[in-house]
């Protein structure tokens, strides 16, 4: 049996390559997405507001270390019935009319208050919680997106596989038929082959729609349509693991992972929660400060203008309030215990999650290498086949099965490359470190335009 000439085999794969990436000047490049994304995608959008939203946390809780202003104004017509007795002692019954107007401004400015001062607190804790939720999700939209883009650049990959093994086993076809009319071949060896070419044009119809969905999923990330993305550079090589040692990166991971500092700052804001609740017991002291300007203000005083300026200072003490204090306490301090041990929970979470991905690294990057050499054993195996098929060694399934096993380890690869630098954000992920110098690096791994 004769080989695929090789020209044929390399003019297959071109035209696979341009059907793949027709128009590849427009390719999207993974920083192109990753700016699109941050405008356009709406589980980031929300995250934006809802971190705009928890700047007031602070403003909030400053306010009430802060003096609060007042003014009031009123005017009113006021008519009265007044009985007095007249200069020959008859009761008498007369019913003035008046207007009476009365402004004013105070000032109230707390000079001891813990409870304000719990208040301040607290609002600062509720902010913080908001910036480190706003971290992750931040890093939760990196990664997002490059797993969309990953799975749409390898649903590419596979429906170029797809084709290119279809269009092997088609020229395989060919082969067998001339061979069959040349009375070298059998039926068998072309049913072998039309078999396993009817099931390589479902699989190129199945990555087809794979393909499809995947970018939409990535259009609903980025805001438009997606034609063609960059492709994986050949010249793959794995970075070496910095820093390179698990307990490093554990190390890294409790003082910056944003989720183990949302839940550390959920525990300050719940310890400011007990102080809010036991200042009830506290007394309150107030510097105050009013001016009034009223006209007929009573009866008494109608038509009469008076100015009253005031400054000093009010104590309040509270006394009894029917056991709310002392429950409130009791409840703040419950919730208090709860946040602790969702901060140990979480950070046992997290440093599980970081152990996954740094093994996951490791054994990507192992894998990685492994596949390269099976890519190229599985090529020599297509090549030796052929020959022992000339020497009548082996038979025709063999070459099919052979090619088959190539485009299989081929994509193999291509899965495996994708796998290790998304475990390549990850663990940055987890490790609370990740910023877009990482997605930049991800980046370089790919040609821009698919070149």
């Amino acid at each position: 049996m004769r080989s695929i000439p090789k020209k044929r085999l390399l003019a297959t794969a071109l035209a696979t390559v341009l059907t793949m990436q027709a128009g590849q000047a427009c390719a999207l490049g993974l920083i192109e997405a990753y700016e699109a994304a941050v405008q356009n995608d709406p589980t980031f959008q929300s995250a934006v507001h809802e971190n705009e939203a928890g700047q007031q946390y602070r403003v909030l809780g400053r306010a009430n270390l802060l003096p609060s202003v007042g003014m009031s104004y009123s005017k009113n017509k006021n008519r009265a019935d007044t009985t007095a007795p007249n200069i020959i002692g008859q009761l008498s019954t007369t019913h003035p009319a008046y207007t009476s107007e009365s402004g004013v401004v105070s000032l109230r400015q707390p000079l001891f208050n813990l409870e304000a001062l719990a208040r301040y607190r607290q609002g600062e804790a509720q902010t913080s919680i908001s910036d480190a939720q706003f971290a992750f999700k931040k890093s939760d939209l990196m990664i997002r997106l490059f797993g969309a883009y990953a799975d749409a650049k390898f649903a590419e990959d596979q429906l170029a596989l797809m084709i290119a093994q279809r269009d092997t086993f088609a020229e395989q076809k060919r082969v067998n038929e001339r061979m069959f009319q040349k009375g070298e071949g059998t039926k068998t060896d072309m049913l072998e082959t039309q078999a396993k070419y009817d099931v390589a044009e479902a699989q190129v119809l199945e990555a087809q729609d794979n393909l499809t969905h995947a970018r939409n999923f990535l259009a609903a990330i980025i805001g438009t349509e997606v034609t063609g993305l960059d492709a994986l550079s050949e010249d793959f090589r794995v970075m070496p693991m910095q820093p390179a040692s698990f307990d490093e990166w554990r190390a890294i991971a409790q003082e910056h992972n944003p989720e183990i500092a949302t839940q550390r700052f959920a525990v300050e804001a719940a310890e400011q929660e007990v102080n809010k609740a036991r200042a009830g017991h506290a007394p309150r002291l107030d510097f105050v400060a009013s001016y009034s300007d009223s006209k007929s203000e009573t009866l008494t005083t109608r038509n009469q203008d008076s100015t009253v300026r005031s400054l000093g200072v009010q104590l309040n003490i509270p006394l009894y309030s029917g056991g709310s204090v002392a429950a409130q306490s009791s409840q703040a301090v419950a919730n208090r215990e709860k946040a602790k041990a969702d901060l140990d929970a979480k950070t046992n979470q997290v440093l599980v999650e970081l152990r996954k991905e740094f093994n996951q690294t490791l054994s990507s990057a192992s894998k990685i290498d492994a596949l390269v050499k099976s890519v190229k054993s599985a090529q020599a195996v297509v090549e030796a086949t052929q020959q022992s098929v000339k020497g009548g060694v082996r038979i025709n399934l063999d070459v099919l099965n052979a090619q088959q096993q190539l485009f299989a380890t081929r994509r193999d690869l291509a899965q495996a490359r994708y796998n290790y630098l998304i475990s390549y954000l990850r663990l940055r992920v987890a490790a609370g470190t990740l910023t877009t110098e990482d997605l930049h690096t991800v980046a370089s791994y790919f040609k821009p335009g698919g070149a």
